[in-house]
């Protein structure tokens, strides 16, 4: 019987990352509370008991919490992350040689088999053993690495031309960290990394402090 799919609130989706995080630093065949989480998290005890229920469907023992490794299985599933998801790279610029190199995208299954750029002088090399290819053969390369995630690390002026390729070559979602909003199919899935807008709340939270 297949796994029943649940869509997760925003909120939710942006705390599990944190207790994967803390979990994975943990025994996994230790038992840990949710007030241990919340007090090293810094997060409402509450709260977090809420999650953990939605986490795991094994009830916690008396004085002692909900396992480590279910926990962990928990949140993998409903992130999707025990999943393998392949993904293409365009741009092979500052930012896009650096996420060719990070080695962290692995433990959420994440593997980018392929980059796309214009540049001649690129094209044809291998950095970090993903290979680069000529973006204007995207569409029979992608079918090839059967990659389903197009990540977008082009300036602005030059991101909606390239998703527009991207979702006619089969691509099924896009993370984008060009500084623009993109206009797809509604079909395709975008989540836009707003480096703006995640410095304009640092910048704000500091100036609060102060």
């Amino acid at each position: 019987m297949a796994r029943r799919k649940r869509e997760l609130s925003n909120n939710l989706i942006n705390r599990l990352p944190q207790y994967l995080t803390y979990l994975k630093e943990l025994d996994k065949d230790s038992y840990v509370s949710a007030l241990e989480v919340a007090n090293s998290l810094n997060l409402n005890f509450e709260l977090v008991k809420k999650d953990f229920q939605k986490i795991s469907s094994k009830r916690g023992v008396p004085n002692k919490g909900r396992k480590v490794d279910d926990l962990i299985n928990g949140i993998e599933k409903l992130l999707g992350f025990d999943e393998n998801h392949r993904a293409i790279l365009v741009g092979v610029g500052h930012l896009g040689n650096a996420l060719l190199n990070y080695q962290g995208f692995k433990q959420y299954n994440l593997e980018i088999v392929g980059a796309f750029d214009y540049n001649k002088e690129i094209i044809g090399k291998t950095i970090n053993g993903i290979k680069v290819y000529d973006f204007d053969d995207i569409s029979s390369i992608r079918r090839k690495l059967n990659a389903t995630i197009g990540i977008i690390c082009v300036p602005a002026s030059e991101a909606e031309g390239v998703a527009i390729r991207l979702v006619a070559s089969g691509i099924e979602a896009i993370w984008n960290f060009a500084p623009v909003r993109l206009d797809v199919n509604d079909d395709v899935i975008v989540s836009n990394m707003d480096m703006a807008q995640s410095l304009a709340n640092l910048a704000h939270r500091l100036y609060i402090k102060k």
